[in-house]
């Protein structure tokens, strides 16, 4: 499972905002959501002064911080300016685009649909991105799932040695399709949602968008798992009722 040099991914936007680290317990959620505020493309988001309370930020289990730097990471990647390139290249070849399956399975779980974020989350893994095996350290580590989440957080470590390494497959430079995702005052809204402590939700007529997909036959351990289809980026860059 190995990255391409020569294609910018997403994972390499998120490295250049330093959010993912390589080791969880390390990980400064504060200090996240400040280089989050500072480092994306489309320019530093508004963010409301510090109060007395956000000292520190820190949830009181493992599992509430577990699930607010998965609802961060999941709003970083689907604000990403290459989701919708990675997300159409996904819809066009399902079976090797491993960015567009992590930035639909971070929709997925957006509305609610955890387990089939779970599925696609493990198909991008499985193709070389670090960005998703990270979400699914920290999706099981949400659930208490402590093994699970570790191995999951192994894999990350692996993937990004891959991915440095020089000795990993070189492949032909990609074309960079560029292209947000999402409206602007919708991936402002989401990582500000995140800022506050709240479990980011998109607005209906976005998730109507999501909810609307074909789904396919139960999977034995997934339960429905909903498929990308022809012309979903445009039109979820379409609904602005916000």
């Amino acid at each position: 499972m190995r990255g391409t040099d020569g294609h910018r991914t997403i994972d390499t936007l998120l490295d250049g905002a330093e959010v993912l680290g390589d080791e969880y317990d390390e990980y400064d959620s504060a200090a996240a959501r400040e280089r989050v505020a500072r480092g994306l493309d489309h320019g530093p988001l508004p963010v409301r002064p510090p109060s007395p309370a956000d000292t520190g930020w820190r949830y009181r289990t493992a599992h509430e911080q577990a699930a607010h730097d998965l609802d961060l990471a999941i709003s970083l990647v689907v604000g990403s300016p290459r989701a919708a390139g990675s997300l159409a290249r996904l819809v066009d070849h399902q079976r090797t685009e491993p960015e567009g399956a992590l930035v639909f399975g971070c929709l997925l779980h957006l509305v609610g649909h955890r387990e089939a974020a779970q599925f696609w989350w493990q198909f991008a893994a499985g193709g070389g991105s670090r960005t998703a095996a990270f979400c699914l350290c920290l999706h099981h580590r949400r659930l208490g799932e402590f093994r699970d989440a570790d191995y999951w957080r192994e894999q990350a470590a692996l993937l990004g040695s891959a991915r440095r390494s020089p000795r990993a497959a070189r492949g032909a430079a990609v074309p960079e399709l560029r292209g947000f995702l999402l409206p602007d005052s919708i991936r402002r809204d989401l990582l500000s949602q995140c800022h506050r402590g709240r479990h980011p939700q998109l607005p209906p007529a976005v998730e109507a968008v999501v909810n609307r997909l074909r789904v396919a036959a139960d999977d034995e351990d997934f339960g429905e798992i909903p498929q990308p289809a022809p012309g979903l980026p445009d039109e979820l860059a379409g609904p602005r009722t916000h």
